[in-house]
Formats: C-alpha cells, sequence, structure tokens
C-alpha cells in the first residue's frame, strides 16, 4: 500500500503528537491534525482516513462529528478508550469505519488506519462489543428473501449471479437491495455501500465470515 494521507482530530496535543511519529514511521502522511472538527473542515486538504477522537473536549456529538467529517469520501477510525461502549455504538451507526482502542500497540494502530483506507472492514472486540450490547442493531426486520439476498449480495457477488443463485430477475434483485438499504436507514444505520451492507450483514448474523471488497455503490 502506497502512503496513506491521514488527519487526526484528538484534543489531547500528544495523542496527535504520538500518532504523528507512528504514522510517519510507517511510512505514511498526516496531513492535518487539529483539536477539533471545526479546525479540520477549515482546513480541507484531501484526506483518506481520519483518525478522531471518541469524546472531543468541546461538547459535540461523536455521530455528527463522523458524518461532518466523512462528507468528502474519507474514512473515519475511531480512536477509543475502552469503556465508552454507547459511544461507539453512536460512532459506527453514523458511519465509521472501525474503531481502535487508545491503549493499542503502535502496529496494530497503523493496520487498522491502512484497512480502512483500503476500503476493508475492521472487526476487533470494540466493536464486536458495541454491537453485542446494543439491541438497536437487531431492530432491521428483514425477511427470509431479504436475507437471502444480502447474505449472496453482501458476501462478494454481482448483483446479476445474485439473481442466478436465487433464480429471479436482476431487477427484482435490485428492489430487494432497495427495501434491505431503506430499512437499515429507518433503524439509523447507514448502508449505501456494499462495504456498509456487508457490516449490517455481519452486525445482524448474516454473514459469519468477514470478506473482503471495495465499497461499490449499490447497483
Amino acid at each position: 500500500m502506497g502512503a496513506v494521507r491521514i488527519a487526526v482530530i484528538d484534543d489531547h496535543e500528544s495523542v496527535r503528537l504520538g500518532l504523528q511519529a507512528v504514522c510517519a514511521a510507517a511510512g505514511h502522511r498526516i496531513v492535518s491534525s487539529t483539536a477539533g472538527v471545526a479546525e479540520f473542515l477549515e482546513i480541507r486538504v484531501p484526506v483518506d482516513v481520519v483518525v478522531l477522537d471518541l469524546s472531543l473536549g468541546d461538547g459535540s456529538s461523536v455521530a455528527e462529528n463522523v458524518r461532518a467529517v466523512s462528507r468528502d469520501g474519507a474514512a473515519v477510525l475511531i480512536h477509543s478508550i475502552a469503556d465508552r461502549v454507547g459511544l461507539v455504538r453512536e460512532a459506527l451507526a453514523a458511519g465509521a469505519a472501525g474503531v481502535i482502542p487508545k491503549s493499542s500497540p503502535a502496529h496494530d494502530v497503523v493496520a487498522a488506519i491502512e484497512t480502512v483506507a483500503g476500503g476493508g472492514p475492521l472487526t476487533n472486540l470494540e466493536w464486536a462489543s458495541a454491537i453485542e450490547a446494543d439491541r438497536q442493531f437487531a431492530v432491521a426486520q428483514l425477511g427470509p428473501r431479504e436475507r437471502d439476498v444480502l447474505s449472496l449480495y453482501a458476501s462478494g457477488l454481482p448483483l446479476k449471479d445474485v439473481a442466478v443463485e436465487l433464480g429471479i430477475a436482476p431487477s427484482t434483485v435490485k428492489e430487494y437491495l432497495n427495501r434491505i438499504r431503506g430499512k437499515y436507514v429507518e433503524v439509523g444505520r447507514p448502508a449505501r455501500t456494499k462495504l456498509e451492507l456487508l457490516r449490517r450483514a455481519v452486525e445482524d448474523g448474516i454473514l459469519e465470515d468477514i470478506p473482503g471488497g471495495p465499497g461499490d455503490p449499490i447497483g
């Protein structure tokens, strides 16, 4: 992987400096280092990954922060302490690509940055714990056929192949995907891309394995 363009948003200078050193040593570029989201948005530099403090000291909402910093397409990696599961759930529901504890070894932090920069799903104990503790992740009620479509599509099959596998028309598969997407959006869980659908399928136990794959828009 080439150099990843990284923005760090944390209200502790020592954390920002530490991440700068770790990322630079791994050959990646810190292109923005700020104490808050507003400062980052003022700079407006292209970034691949935003490493965002879970709880900034300015009273801002983590969900609003995730949505604000990801508007230009950057993946958001939450940098958190391990005991704030409620805020982690909010961040994931708002579209954060993953969570890495502040207690993690440097090489784990770099690996997490590289994973989300490449469009891959980041799964770890913190992510799983947040999902397990939040009953809202089970709110999106999918029918049996919707679950079949989601399982096949999210596991990597193209839309046309899903149609062949299930013996239905491609247009019908697309209708199912739109319906599935709508159900997840209704409960505050984004599902615009194939990667987001993969995450929803894993969260709801529809898929057990985590295949790789790009975040292609639903087609």
